[in-house]
C-alpha cells in the first residue's frame, strides 16, 4: 500500500499533478486509484487497508449498481408471501431505483444515503421513508453476504442519527405510543359507531370490534370456523390483498376467540342472508368471493363514523382503517372491569390478538395497562401490608 505524487507534462506544455494510491486487493491483484489531493488519497488508503485486511474490499470495477443488487435481493425473496414481495418491489421500482439505482455499491456512502433519505422525505410520508430505508438496508445486507459490498451504510446512518438530537426525535416519533382518541377509538366513540353500523356491514364490523381480527383474517373467515353453539370463533386462514387464501400470519395466528352474545346473534341473523359461494366465507362479496378491503372501508367503516359524528376537522371519518378496531379490542381486553373492560392479563391478550411474541403485545399495548399503585389501590395495599384496617 503506497500513496505517491504523480506528475506529467500536458500537450500544451502545462504541468499536471495527481496523487495515486497503489494497493493489492484481497485477490492478490494490483489496483490503482487516482485523486486530486493527497488527503483524499491517504484517507482512501487507510479505509481500503482495513477492508483488505478483513477480506471485504470490493474494487469499483467489480462493484454492481444498487439497481442490480436490488434485483438480486428480490430474486432471493421469491418465496415470500406475495403481498410482502409486492411491497418490496414497490419500494425498489418507485423509490430506490429512480433516485440511486445507477450508483455503484462501492461508491454508496452514509452522506449519500442521508441525502437519499432527505429526497424521499420531501414528498413521501414518514412511514414510507422508513419502509424504503428498511428495504435499502435489506438490499445492502444481502449484497454484503454475497461479498458485493464492504459495509451496510444504512446501518451506519441509523447509528449516526441516534447520537444527535434529530436522530433522537426521529426515534421517538417511530416509537410513539398508541393513544386513545387518536389511534384507538374512545369508549364513547365506539358506542356511537356501534349504534350506527350500516346494514350488511354490521355483522362484519361487530366481529372486528369484539374479536380484534386482522382485516385479512376477517376476509378469509369461513362459516366452518365459527361455532355458534359455543359462541367461539376459530382463526385458521386469511385472505391477502390479492384475495389469495392462505395460512395465518404466524403459528400464533391460529387461535380461538370467544364471541360476545351481540356478535353471535348478529352472525346467526347474517348467516341467513349471507351470499353463498364455494369458499364458504362469512363476509364475502355479492358473488361469494373474497371481499375487497376498500369496500369494507368505503361502504361500512367510514359511513358508520360519519353518521355517528366520529369525524376529523374536515368532516371525514376519524379512523381510516380496520386496524383501529383491532387496537380498540386490545384496549377493551386490557381495561379494568370497572371501566368497561375485560381486565385480562398480558399473556391472554397476546393469545387473543395472535401475536407471535408477548414482547410485541407489551411494546404496542403495555402502556394501556392500569398502574397497580394508583390512589385507593395503593392505600389499600399499604393497610394490608402493615396490618391496619
Amino acid at each position: 500500500m503506497s500513496v505517491r505524487r504523480r506528475t506529467w507534462t500536458n500537450a500544451d506544455g502545462s504541468r499536471g499533478e495527481a496523487w495515486v494510491c497503489n494497493y493489492t486487493d484481497t485477490g492478490g491483484i494490483r489496483r490503482l486509484r487516482t485523486f486530486d489531493r493527497k488527503k483524499e488519497a491517504e484517507e482512501f488508503a487507510g479505509a481500503v487497508g482495513v477492508d483488505v485486511r478483513h477480506g471485504i474490499h470490493v474494487p469499483d470495477s467489480q462493484s454492481i449498481s444498487v439497481a442490480k443488487a436490488a434485483r438480486l435481493w428480490l430474486e432471493g425473496a421469491a418465496n415470500l408471501e406475495r403481498t410482502t414481495r409486492w411491497g418490496y418491489e414497490t419500494h425498489v421500482n418507485l423509490h430506490i431505483v429512480p433516485l440511486i439505482g445507477a450508483v455503484k455499491l462501492s461508491q454508496l456512502t452514509v452522506p449519500m444515503v442521508r441525502g437519499f433519505e432527505d429526497k424521499l422525505a420531501a414528498d413521501r410520508s414518514p412511514a414510507m421513508v422508513r419502509k424504503v430505508l428498511t428495504s435499502l438496508g435489506g438490499i445492502l445486507a444481502d449484497a454484503q453476504e454475497r461479498g458485493l459490498v464492504a459495509q451496510n451504510v444504512v446501518r451506519g446512518l441509523r447509528t449516526h442519527r441516534r447520537r444527535g438530537r434529530r436522530g433522537k426525535d426521529a426515534s421517538q416519533r417511530r416509537g410513539s405510543k398508541l393513544k386513545v382518541g387518536v389511534n384507538i377509538p374512545a369508549l364513547n366513540e365506539m358506542r356511537a359507531i356501534i349504534a350506527h353500523l350500516p346494514g350488511r356491514w354490521r355483522p362484519l364490523l361487530l366481529t372486528a370490534i369484539f374479536t380484534g381480527l386482522r382485516a385479512s383474517e376477517l376476509r378469509g373467515l369461513r362459516w366452518s370456523d365459527i361455532d355458534l353453539k359455543r359462541n367461539e370463533l376459530h382463526v385458521r386462514q386469511r385472505a391477502d390483498r390479492f384475495k389469495k387464501i392462505g395460512a395465518p400470519k404466524s403459528e400464533a395466528g391460529e387461535r380461538t376467540i370467544p364471541l360476545p352474545p351481540t356478535v353471535a346473534n348478529a352472525l346467526r341473523e347474517w348467516k341467513l342472508a349471507c351470499p353463498a359461494g364455494s369458499l364458504n366465507l362469512v363476509f364475502p362479496n355479492a358473488q361469494g368471493g373474497v371481499q375487497d378491503y376498500s369496500n369494507i372501508l368505503k361502504r361500512g367503516l367510514w359511513p358508520a363514523q360519519i353518521t355517528a359524528g366520529v369525524v376529523d376537522a374536515h368532516g371525514h371519518a376519524k379512523y381510516t382503517g380496520l386496524h383501529s378496531l383491532r387496537h380498540f379490542y386490545a384496549s377493551w381486553c386490557i381495561n379494568r372491569k370497572k371501566d368497561g373492560g375485560l381486565e385480562l392479563p398480558l399473556k391472554l391478550v397476546q393469545g387473543r390478538l395472535g401475536h407471535a411474541s408477548i414482547q410485541i403485545t407489551a411494546d404496542r399495548y403495555g402502556h394501556l395497562f392500569p398502574s397497580a399503585d394508583d390512589g385507593s389501590e395503593l392505600a389499600a395495599a399499604e393497610r394490608a401490608l402493615i396490618g391496619l384496617r
